[in-house]
C-alpha cells in the first residue's frame, strides 16, 4: 500500500521584482512588478511503506519545497498528495503526530538547554506516556551512542552531535514517516558513517518510511534502493542508482596494467587519460566503445590486467544535471507580471 501519494503537485511563488536606483524604487510603491518562480512543476510519484528513497537534485530543483508540501509546512498551487491518507496541508493533529521532518539546517532543539529538556517538551506535544518515553529515550541514545551528552546544553554539542539529538527529537513519538532534508550536511566523514548506520539499523527495525534528501552521494549509495530525481521542479528519473548509471553514464573508466617494460605514452588515442603511473595507466572512455578499446590495447600492447568501472557516481549525477539543464535552457523565461501597489 503507498504511504505517500503524489498526483500532479505543483507550487509557484510569485517574487518581487525590486529595481535599482531611488526613482525605480519610489516607482515600485505604487506600480510593482513581479516574477513567477515555478519551484514544483506537476510532479507524481509513489512510495511504498517500508521504503526508503532518495530524493535528488541540484540546489534550487524543487526537493526541499516538495518535503515543505508533504510536511503540511506550505500549501501547493495545484495538485494533490496524501500521507498515511491525510492532506498534509490540512495540518490535523493525527496527521502531526504520524511523520517527523528533519532539516539539517534548522534546529528544533533549545539552543541554551540540555537536549533532555526540550525531549521533555515533545513528550508532552506528543502526549507519549512516561514509560514509554524513557524506554524510546534511552534505545535511541544507546543506538546513537550520546546517552553520556544528553545533559549538556546544545550549543556546547558538535554539529554531528548536534544531529544525532536533532534524529532522537524527531523519533521520540515513533512516527511512521520520516523526511530528511540534508542529515548529514558539513558533517565529518565519522558522523556522516554513525548517522548512515542508525538508519539504516533503525528504519530495518521498524520498517519506517523514509524519504531522504541530500547532495551526499555516499549516504545515497549506503541507505537507499530507490532515486528520486528532480530538476528545475520536474521528475527525470524514478528507479535505481544503477539505472542513473546505465542512463545518463556516458563514459567508463578503463584501467590497465601493463608488462614490464612497455610504453604507456600513447595510450591518449584510446580515451583520455585521467591517470598514468607506469606501468599502470587509467582511461576515461565512451561507454559504447569500451569492447572496441579493449580488443585494440590487448592487439597492441602487452598487458597484465584489465579492469572496467563506471566513474564515481557524483560525477554521473552531475553530468545527468547538466544533461537536464540543457534540455530546459531553451524554455521561455517565467512571466513577470504588473500591478498596482
Amino acid at each position: 500500500m503507498a504511504v505517500i501519494e503524489v498526483r500532479n503537485l505543483s507550487k509557484t511563488y510569485r517574487v518581487y521584482q525590486k529595481s535599482e536606483g531611488l526613482w525605480a524604487a519610489f516607482r515600485g510603491l505604487f506600480r510593482r512588478r513581479w516574477r513567477e518562480v515555478h519551484a514544483v512543476r506537476g510532479i507524481s510519484f509513489e512510495v511504498e511503506q517500508g521504503e526508503f528513497v532518495a530524493f535528488l537534485g541540484p540546489n534550487g530543483a524543487g526537493k526541499t519545497t516538495t518535503l515543505k508540501l508533504l510536511s503540511g509546512v506550505i500549501t501547493p498551487t495545484s495538485g494533490e498528495a496524501r500521507v498515511l491518507g491525510h492532506v498534509p496541508w490540512r495540518r490535523e493533529n493525527a496527521y502531526r503526530r504520524r511523520f517527523a521532518l528533519v532539516m539539517g539546517q534548522k534546529n528544533q532543539l533549545w539552543w541554551d538547554l540540555p537536549a533532555l529538556e526540550s525531549f521533555r517538551l515533545h513528550q508532552h506535544i506528543y502526549r507519549i506516556p512516561p514509560g514509554e518515553y524513557e524506554r524510546t529515550r534511552d534505545e535511541l541514545a544507546e543506538m546513537l551512542g550520546v546517552r553520556e551528552l544528553l545533559g549538556r546544553p546544545v550549543r556546547e554539542l558538535s554539529l554531528g552531535e548536534r544531529m544525532k539529538m536533532e534524529l532522537m527529537a524527531a523519533l521520540l513519538h515513533k512516527p511512521e514517516v520520516l523526511f530528511l532534508d540534508e542529515p548529514t550536511i558539513g558533517l565529518d566523514v565519522v558522523a556522516q558513517h554513525t548517522i548512515q548506520n542508525f538508519l539504516r539499523e533503525y528504519q530495518r527495525q521498524r520498517r519506517l518510511t523514509i524519504l531522504l534528501t541530500s547532495h551526499y552521494m555516499k549516504d545515497v549509495a549506503a541507505l537507499c534502493q530507490r532515486v528520486i530525481v528532480i530538476a528545475q521542479g520536474r521528475i527525470v528519473h524514478d528507479g535505481s542508482l544503477e539505472g542513473i548509471v546505465e542512463r545518463f553514464g556516458r563514459s567508463k573508466i578503463l584501467t590497465v596494467q601493463l608488462a614490464d617494460g612497455q610504453s604507456s605514452r600513447d595510450f591518449h588515442r584510446y580515451g583520455k587519460v585521467v591517470e598514468c603511473q607506469p606501468p599502470r595507466v587509467k582511461l576515461r572512455v565512451p561507454r559504447q566503445g569500451v569492447p572496441e578499446l579493449v580488443a585494440a590495447i590487448l592487439q597492441n600492447h602487452a598487458v597484465e590486467d584489465v579492469s572496467v568501472e563506471d566513474p564515481p557516481l557524483e560525477e554521473v549525477i552531475a553530468e545527468m544535471f547538466s544533461c537536464v539543464q540543457q534540455q530546459t535552457s531553451q524554455e521561455s523565461p517565467s512571466p513577470v507580471s504588473t500591478s498596482s501597489a
